[in-house]
């Protein structure tokens, strides 16, 4: 499917603009086409690409976009000059069957892969050491071409959720990597391959995001404008900026910033989630970052300052890096603390939504690095009964998860359930009634986001009539397959509610519609949802089939075996499946996934047992590790640090839960 798409290419040195016609076509399998699933990518190729020519200030480089979608392809999508390829879930998207987050998936893969046309295909690094810039860039401005071509998705806050709040904990180890290394370190397929990683994309967007933020966009964006005479083809930035850069490039980590509201100091250091962890890696610049501090737009460029602006009234309070446009966590005095605390309970709409996002991230992050007790941190989510938005819900469910990773092998897990449960019920019923009893779909991008979450905290905790809700709609789509009724925004929890409750009726009906699917979100959903069941001989049955490319297909093997992994179930099932299998993954399954298959099947081990047996794995692999080395030695540092927190907190975490829980007398 093609359509000739007109652009008004920006101003020339006259000051006219001109219009240039740009032959845009999506390829995929014949079915796919006929069913209109190419249809959004070709609807919204024009305005992003409208909206690079500008940001850019040049025209589109070439005089045709062909885009198409490979129903076989390990990597996301890959920006060829001319013809971007994609697997089918970034590419596609069929309105009745697939979900708003697929949608905005296709939205931002597509302009990231339009962004590289510019930024990355006619401007390039020099060498693979500065990765960072080529795929960091795209991923930022990725979030500003989609704003643009859907501006009520509100796109440039959920870059926070997505790329941040994530990379911040990779980032946060003593294992970490600067954004750019050496040349020389840079040599070898294997180093190559070991930078696509989250450090590169999500940190390389985020820093630049700060410095957008720091500088104004628009002088960004004039900043970076691309010349298409290739002799002047080049990106220097101003000497200052360069200066206060380079400690966010050249050094990994990122600072927390400890504001003291009873006399206005305010002190950095390098923040590390295992405080006892020993950084080996020397930095010219001694581990200190200039911080824009947004709140007050002035700079920390030493250890130690002070501001007395900072200094507050006894009915004051402060939250310093708004909007989460800096790379730090923040930390306050146990008296800012207490009073943000206060406001959160009393009214917590004072506070903006993403801030109320970053106390509940920044708190439990220093909690797990010493910096807090993890009761605070736990006190953060009180307000949530309260609570309807989705930024802060979603940051929470992420850091509540590290709980569940950690206890729901312990008698902590009965107690925090009930606490959890007791949060989300008033969401539940909240979004019960915003949908007419489920019938409707909410307008709001992210409360369709919430929803889900509504649904799904609902039903693992045991809501009532979660179960049965969810239950009820898989056993009328098995009564009729050709009929799904299952609201597409929900299948993902529907689907794997309903095969964790159900036996080998449900999870062989899913595979069937699993191998019969002819929408790849789909597939997807049903994919993840398999790895759901509470029946260990299922799991590993889900597990032989990955080594089978007819029932699997080998660019979804290993995030197959991660899914499973993250059912705590499977978990044991998936290492020992891993470390029986491994000359055979590698072999045949080898590529950038590795790092993923690695901290996916490891995130849980928090026991001595469970850290010899990683150093023994890496003993008797360490011919073959190639691209997971990098996230071995980070699963070896996570397990200790995981180690080091149960032994602290499980004790407190048990009391506090019990004491939430627990009828008043």
């Amino acid at each position: 499917m093609e359509s000739q798409v007109k652009f008004h290419s920006p101003q020339n040195s006259s000051g006219a603009s001109h219009a240039v016609c740009v032959q845009v076509r999506i390829w995929a399998r014949k079915k796919a086409i006929a069913e209109g699933q190419g249809d959004y990518a070709l609807e919204k190729t024009g305005p992003i690409l409208t909206f690079f020519e500008n940001y850019y200030k040049s025209k589109y480089p070439l005089s045709k976009s062909d885009q198409i979608a490979l129903p076989d392809f390990s990597a996301g999508a890959m920006e060829n000059w001319g013809l971007i390829t994609y697997r089918e879930t970034a590419l596609l998207y069929n309105p009745h069957a697939s979900s708003n987050g697929d949608k905005e998936w296709v939205a931002t893969v597509i302009s990231h892969e339009l962004a590289h046309m510019w930024f990355g295909n006619l401007v390039t690094t020099r060498w693979w050491n500065d990765l960072w810039l080529n795929e960091g860039f795209a991923t930022y401005v990725s979030y500003l071409g989609a704003n643009y071509a859907e501006p009520t998705w509100n796109m440039k806050d959920l870059i926070v959720l997505n790329e941040i709040v994530g990379v911040m904990g990779v980032d946060a180890l003593a294992s970490s990597h600067p954004l750019s290394s050496k040349e020389e370190d840079v040599q070898r397929p294997e180093d190559i391959s070991q930078l696509f990683d989250s450090i590169t994309y999500s940190k390389g967007a985020a820093v630049l995001r700060m410095l957008s933020e720091f500088i104004t966009e628009k002088v960004f964006s004039e900043g970076l404008a691309v010349s298409t005479d290739v002799d002047k083809n080049g990106i220097k930035l101003p000497h200052t900026v360069e200066v206060i850069m380079n400690r966010w490039i050249l050094q990994m980590g990122f600072p927390v910033v400890t504001i003291d509201t009873k006399t206005g100091r305010i002190t950095q250091k390098h923040f590390l989630l295992d405080p006892e962890s020993v950084v080996e890696t020397p930095s010219e610049f001694k581990y200190e970052w200039f911080v824009p501090m947004t709140m007050l737009i002035f700079l920390i460029t030493i250890q130690t300052a002070t501001n007395a602006e900072m200094a507050l009234g006894v009915n004051d309070w402060l939250v310093a890096n708004i909007d989460m446009k800096g790379f730090y966590r923040v930390n306050y005095d146990s008296e800012n603390w207490e009073r943000l605390l206060n406001k959160l309970s009393t009214k917590h709409q004072d506070i903006p939504v993403i801030n109320r996002a970053q106390i509940i991230d920044d708190a439990f992050n220093l909690a797990r690095a010493k910096m807090v007790n993890t009761t605070l941190a736990l006190r953060t989510t009180k307000f949530l009964d309260k609570e309807v938005e989705y930024m802060p819900w979603e940051t929470a469910s992420r850091n509540l998860n590290y709980f569940f990773l950690m206890f729901d092998r312990s008698e902590v897990y009965g107690h925090m359930q009930a606490y959890i449960k007791k949060q989300v019920t008033p969401l539940f019923n909240h979004f019960k009634e915003l949908t007419a009893n489920w019938t409707k779909i909410p307008d709001n991008h992210t409360d369709q986001y919430n929803q889900v979450n509504a649904i799904s905290l609902a039903c693992s905790t045991g809501v009532e009539g979660c179960k049965e809700l969810t239950t009820g709609w898989f056993k009328e789509w098995m009564s009729d397959p050709a009929n799904n009724k299952i609201s597409p925004n929900l299948k993902t929890t529907v689907y794997c509610s309903a095969i964790a409750a159900g036996g080998v009726d449900e999870w062989d009906f899913a595979w069937s519609m699993f191998k019969n699917a002819t929408i790849a979100s789909e597939a997807d959903k049903l994919m993840y949802a398999l790895s759901c069941t509470k029946q260990p001989w299922l799991l590993n049955r889900y597990l032989e089939y990955c080594l089978d490319p007819t029932k699997i297909r080998k660019q979804d093997a290993t995030s197959t075996v991660v899914s499973i992994a993250g059912n705590p179930i499977g978990q044991p099932l998936a290492w020992d499946f891993v470390r029986a299998n491994w000359d055979h993954i590698v072999n045949d399954y080898g590529g950038f996934s590795f790092g993923g298959l690695i901290s996916g099947v490891t995130k849980r081990f928090s026991s001595e047992f469970e850290y010899k047996q990683l150093v023994q794995f890496k003993e008797d692999n360490a011919g073959s590790l190639g691209t997971s080395s990098a996230a071995l030695e980070q699963s070896l540092e996570r397990t200790k640090a995981n180690m080091n927190w149960v032994a602290m907190n499980k004790d407190q975490v048990l009391e506090w839960f019990i004491s939430e829980t627990s009828s008043p007398v």
